[in-house]
């Protein structure tokens, strides 16, 4: 795929007669109006590098892109940086650092759930990468915990042997399981959550999935993910 090709133009034609004539904030009272569109990319630069671009080079692109379909726009592009080493989705931390009001929210809101000492159940926090269980830190292994938040991070969703191996494993990594050697890490997860094992759950034939239960508090701190994480 080229570095430099721009979108299409969007066709008129295309879309459904409904559709082209809504207005885009039909909800909106009549005193406003849209101005404007804020876009968040989350990508960092070891990412950009690994699919064969930067960051200047896709702003630069958007922006041609931009102005060949809406030459009359102004842009402006702001990079969002985060200390080495934090946790949390790249497009989360792009949403905290540049005060998007839902990501602020959403961590006012976590760091007030913090502020309660759980006595039971789990408690999976993502940002500081540690789980407790019953109150007491669970010895979780790197890979035992990238699992369990892989899964915590698409919740409701049945996610797919293959899919947990590309995603948590590098291919020149030493050990790269194959997918029947997931219900090993699995097991051996479900093994330290004891009691609580069921909240990572089988679906035959497919992989596992997490649920929301009632004993488990999900703790995101800074980099909270967002609703459209999917």
């Amino acid at each position: 795929m080229s570095n430099t090709a721009l979108l299409e133009r969007p066709s008129s034609a295309a879309a459904p007669a409904s559709v082209a004539s809504a207005p885009l904030a039909a909800d909106l009272p009549a005193v406003r109006s849209p101005r404007g569109f804020a876009l968040y990319v989350g990508l960092d630069e070891i990412k950009a590098a690994e699919a064969g671009v930067s960051l200047p080079l896709l702003v630069d692109a958007l922006r041609r892109t931009l102005a060949e379909l809406a030459p009359g726009a102004e842009t402006h592009a702001t990079v969002a940086l985060a200390p080495h080493g934090s946790g949390g989705r790249d497009l989360d931390v792009v949403r905290l650092a540049l005060h998007e009001p839902g990501a602020i929210a959403r961590t006012k809101a976590a760091a007030e759930e913090e502020t309660t000492v759980e006595e039971g159940g789990v408690v999976v926090d993502i940002s500081r990468k540690r789980v407790l269980i019953d109150g007491e830190s669970a010895a979780f292994t790197y890979k035992e915990f990238e699992l369990l938040q892989y899964l915590v991070l698409r919740e409701g969703r049945t996610i797919e042997r293959s899919e947990l191996v590309s995603a948590l494993w590098q291919a020149q990594d030493d050990e790269t399981p194959g997918e029947r050697t997931i219900d090993v890490h699995v097991r051996r997860l479900r093994a330290k959550l004891g009691r609580y094992e069921d909240i990572v759950r089988t679906v035959r034939g497919i992989g596992y999935r997490f649920d929301r239960h009632a004993d488990v508090v999900i703790r995101y701190g800074h980099g909270t993910p967002s609703p459209d994480r999917f």
